[in-house]
């Protein structure tokens, strides 16, 4: 059944190459990605899942399943296929979606032997206000029983942490005046700004060495000679656990409420994107991907401990199921995320077969979900005890 897994795949080669050129070709960002969503769904249900649509009122949200009408587990993968402003597919959506559908596909050409459910999920805006989110929040995934993506990478890498993020927005509203003939009468929301830098840059050295906090002014005046009414800060933070980033969350926030009390304009708080929780990743499931990936060829010694993180919506699921999230190399050269060559790599020969591949893992690693009652028991397991 594991050659029927992989031969698969590879008899499908060319419809996977054109679902994940016809994406890489035609970038939509998050919660635009129709044309993403019609070619996923389309393969999907040429293989007889069943779709459902519109997922937690997300029009380019889709869940696809395959039950095999057996007891057994629920194999859940996931797909992402949004764009970056400008730059396109330069985080390599283009594979991550289609690597999810092949992955499902493959795996529902054996089920019917093994027992148990496929679902394939279409998760949008990952790069901003990620749909699994609001999923795990839903409870979307609550009858999983493992959960897993990859993510193309210029190296192999197991899967590991992400560092939980808030997106906090601090708008202040103060008075307009003539900043020469008239400024007694003003009350400045620049100022209140960047009072917020600077108690949250005397706030960083009392922090853990996880933490990171970064920001931006994306508004702050109009013109040098009128006393700003208006202005934003908008920042990132982050920390290894929910529990730590929910600590130092406040701590930021009072650092506002101080520049409010100090200036006299009025804050509002706010997130300006979805908050994302630290990726817990199950080891007993990353160590099965990761025997499946040495057994199609690539070397135990080319396989890397993950090293740094940044954030993402993975984590939230992890906090429901038994989750991974692995890197896959698609190119010899380094390649950094979010950039053109990124995106050249994730349209490349090279990115295809390493997309190819992770499908392939992904898949096997499903399979030995649903045939190894002791493999899933140590993965519920070890489930229970880290969160």
């Amino acid at each position: 059944m594991r050659d029927i897994i992989t031969k698969t795949i590879e008899a499908l080669r060319d419809d996977f190459f054109h679902i994940s050129q016809f994406i890489g070709n035609n970038p939509e960002l998050g919660n635009e990605e129709f044309k993403a969503a019609q070619i996923l769904t389309d393969e999907l249900i040429k293989h007889e899942f069943d779709i459902t649509m519109n997922v937690v009122n997300q029009p380019t949200a889709f869940i696809a399943v395959y039950d095999s009408g057996l007891p057994g587990p629920h194999i859940g993968f996931m797909s992402e296929y949004d764009a970056l402003p400008e730059v396109g597919h330069a985080c390599g959506h283009n594979l991550i979606g289609t690597m999810g559908v092949a992955a499902g596909i493959a795996l529902s050409k054996v089920i019917h032997q093994t027992g148990g459910k496929i679902s394939v999920f279409g998760t949008p805006a990952e790069e901003t206000r990620g749909a699994k989110v609001t999923m795990a929040e839903e409870g979307i995934f609550n009858d999983l029983d493992v959960a897993m993506m990859s993510h193309p990478s210029s190296s192999y890498v197991k899967s590991g942490t992400s560092l939980a993020m808030d997106a906090i927005q601090f708008a202040f509203h103060g008075r307009a005046a003539h900043a020469a003939a008239a400024p007694q009468e003003g009350i400045n929301a620049l100022d209140a700004v960047i009072q917020t830098f600077n108690g949250i840059n005397a706030l960083r050295q009392h922090v853990t060495s996880d933490v990171r906090i970064h920001g931006i002014i994306p508004e702050g005046g109009k013109a040098a000679n009128v006393v700003p009414d208006y202005a934003v800060a908008q920042f990132y933070v982050r920390a290894n656990t929910r529990a730590t980033l929910n600590d130092v969350a406040q701590k930021v926030i009072q650092c506002a409420k101080g520049a409010e009390l100090a200036t006299g304009a009025k804050l509002t708080v706010s997130n300006y994107e979805f908050s994302y929780d630290d990726m817990v990743t199950n080891e007993a499931l990353s160590e099965c991907f990761t025997r499946n990936l040495i057994s199609l060829g690539v070397g135990q010694e080319e396989i890397v401990t993950p090293s740094g993180s940044g954030s993402l919506d993975m984590g939230n699921v992890s906090h429901c199921v038994p989750s991974i999230h692995p890197f896959i190399k698609i190119s010899e050269a380094p390649i950094i995320a979010h950039t053109h060559e990124f995106r050249e790599a994730a349209l490349s020969k090279s990115g295809f077969e390493g997309m190819l591949l992770a499908a392939k893992t992904m898949a096997l690693t499903g399979f030995d979900v649903l045939t190894d009652e002791t493999l899933l028991e140590k993965i519920k397991a070890e489930f229970q005890t880290t969160l």
